[in-house]
Formats: structure tokens, sequence, C-alpha cells
């Protein structure tokens, strides 16, 4: 009795199985990962732009002795810069003191993973995840926060 038994060509249902499982650990480990960078990314867009802002009203000051008249200019008022509705990641705000010799700039960021920013022109800055803690009126970033 001769038996011609080829070896069957293909993969089997274990070892498709088992590949799957592998690339679901990878997918599990390397998402979070990117995510964080990408969260890290627009927190360092964020820092820059508020740097961008303070130079902007350091000059206004430096032509007219004073912060007062200052509006953040349209293309520093969101991040990323002309995003609308829900592609905005951070929106910037300014307060002028009372006197026109001092501000405050925020960045309230729209992902609540990532961190809001306060900067003041006496030298705070400070950041924090809670948006709530932000307070600029007293200057600080509350529980939780961090300087940068």
């Amino acid at each position: 009795m001769n038996l011609n038994i080829s070896p069957t060509k293909g993969f089997t249902l274990i070892e498709l199985m088992v590949v799957v499982v592998i690339v679901a650990i990878f997918a599990a480990i390397a998402i979070p990962s990117y995510q964080s960078m990408v969260r890290r990314g627009q927190a360092a867009q964020a820092q820059d732009q508020l740097q961008q802002i303070a130079m902007a009203l350091d000059k206004h000051k430096s032509r007219n002795f004073s912060y007062e008249g200052f509006s953040i200019p349209t293309d520093l008022t969101v991040l990323p810069k002309g995003a609308t509705g829900s592609a905005i990641r951070y929106n910037f705000n300014l307060v002028a003191g009372s006197t026109g010799q001092t501000w405050v700039l925020t960045a309230e960021s729209k992902d609540t993973r990532n961190y809001s920013f306060l900067m003041s022109s006496t030298g705070l800055r400070c950041k924090n995840t809670t948006w709530n803690n932000i307070d600029t009126m007293n200057l600080t970033c509350g529980a939780g926060h961090e300087e940068w």
C-alpha cells in the first residue's frame, strides 16, 4: 500500500491565531506610546506659541510703554493655527492687568489628558492637566502643577 501523502500548504488556524495575538500585543504597547508622544508634541507647540505671544507683548510695550491695546494676533489664538471646531487642540487667552503693566496668558488644552499652561509677565510659568486648577487671578496652577 503506497500512500502518497504530501505536506499541506498554508497555515493552520493555530499558527494564524498566534500571529494575531502577537500583533495585538505590539499594538497594545505601541498605540498608547504614540498617543503620548503626540500629546507631548502638541504641548511643546503650545509652549512655543505662548512664548511667541509674550514676545509680541514685549514688542508692543516697548513701542507704547504699556500692554494696553494689545490683542493676540488672530493666527495665534488657537493651535493648530487656523483650526476650527473639533480640530482645535489649544485656545489661547490674554488677561491684561488693570494698570496696563502686567499680563497673564493661558493656553487651555481641549484634551483633558494634556497640559494647560499659565504664563505671566512676572515670570510665572506653570502647567497642569486639570484646567480648573489654573487660577489667573491668584496666578497659581493649583494642585498637581509643574513648572516649565
